[in-house]
C-alpha cells in the first residue's frame, strides 16, 4: 500500500471514530508506530486531524472547537428530543417552583416544551429564570410562566448571557433545579465547554441550584473542552440518548450521578 493510500485512510478512520491510537494504526496496517507517527505528522500538516499524546483526534474534538447555535440546532436533533422531553417530566407541575434553563440547544427544546405549560392547580407558578435569549424570548409568550432574564452581555456565538453581573445574580439565587448544558463528559475531567467565560455561568448555575441535572447527548460523552465547570459528583442527574462508556459509568456511579437514559 502506498503512503498516500494509507494516509487518506487513517484520515477517514479518525474522521469517522474522532480518535485513534498509534498502536491501532500500527497494527491496523502492519506499520511501525514510527511510521504512524510519520503519516500522523503528515495528515497535521495537511489539516486532516490534530495529534494527540498516543495517536490523533479529528479536527472538530479540539478543546475549543465551538459551532455557532446555528450550527448545533441541526445536529442530533431527535437524541436532543428525547432528552428534552426526559427533562420535562422532572419538573413538577402541582407545585410552586423555580427552574434555570442554561443556554444551548437542547435546553432551548426544553423550553419548546415549555411553551404549553400550565399549572395543574390554580395557584401554582413556574419560575423560568435563563441566560438565553433564544429561551427568553420563546417563554416570554406563556402568560402562566413567570420569566427572569439575568443580566450581562450577549455572546453572539451562543446568544447566552454572560459576565460578573450574571455570575453575581446566581450567587444570590436559590433555585430548585438547574438544567444545564454542556460540551464534554468525561470520567476524570468531568463537565467542561471550550470557552471560560459560559465555563464562570455554568459554574454558578450548578452552585446556585438545589438539584442540578445535566443535558448531553452521546457524541459529548468521554469527551474534554477547554474548560471545566462541574466535577461529576457536583451533578445530580445527567440525561443523555445512550449508555455511556464502562469507565464513564462506574465514574458516574461513584460520582452519585443518576444517569436517565432518553
Amino acid at each position: 500500500m502506498f503512503a498516500e493510500e494509507r494516509q487518506s485512510m487513517i484520515a477517514e478512520m479518525v474522521s469517522d471514530l474522532s480518535r485513534v491510537t498509534v498502536n491501532e494504526l500500527a497494527v491496523r496496517f502492519d506499520i511501525t508506530p514510527e511510521t504512524v507517527r510519520r503519516d500522523l505528522s503528515a495528515l497535521e500538516l495537511s489539516r486532516h486531524l490534530r495529534r494527540v499524546h498516543g495517536g490523533a483526534v479529528a479536527i472538530d474534538r479540539l478543546s475549543m472547537t465551538e459551532p455557532s447555535l446555528e450550527e448545533r440546532q441541526s445536529q442530533r436533533h431527535d437524541e436532543k428530543a428525547r432528552i428534552a422531553d426526559a427533562a420535562l417530566a422532572m419538573i413538577p407541575a402541582s407545585t410552586t417552583g423555580s427552574i434555570i434553563l442554561d443556554s444551548g440547544t437542547t435546553t432551548e427544546l426544553l423550553a419548546d416544551r415549555l411553551l404549553d405549560w400550565s399549572p395543574a392547580t390554580v395557584g401554582d407558578q413556574l419560575l423560568v429564570i435563563t441566560n438565553a435569549l433564544p429561551i427568553a424570548y420563546k417563554l416570554a409568550a406563556n402568560e402562566a410562566i413567570s420569566l427572569q432574564i439575568l443580566g450581562g452581555r450577549v455572546r453572539g456565538l451562543t446568544r447566552a448571557i454572560v459576565g460578573t453581573r450574571t455570575t453575581q445574580m446566581l450567587d444570590a439565587m436559590r433555585p430548585d433545579i438547574a438544567f444545564v448544558g454542556a460540551n464534554g463528559v468525561a470520567a476524570e475531567f468531568g463537565f467542561s465547554t471550550p470557552d471560560s467565560v459560559e465555563a464562570a455561568v455554568k459554574t454558578a448555575i450548578v452552585r446556585s441550584a438545589r438539584r442540578v441535572v445535566a443535558l448531553a447527548d452521546s457524541s459529548k460523552l468521554d469527551q474534554e473542552t477547554l474548560v471545566r465547570f462541574a466535577a461529576l459528583s457536583d451533578i445530580d442527574a445527567l440525561i443523555t440518548d445512550a449508555p455511556p462508556s464502562q469507565k464513564l459509568a462506574e465514574a458516574l456511579a461513584a460520582a452519585d450521578v443518576e444517569v436517565v437514559i432518553a
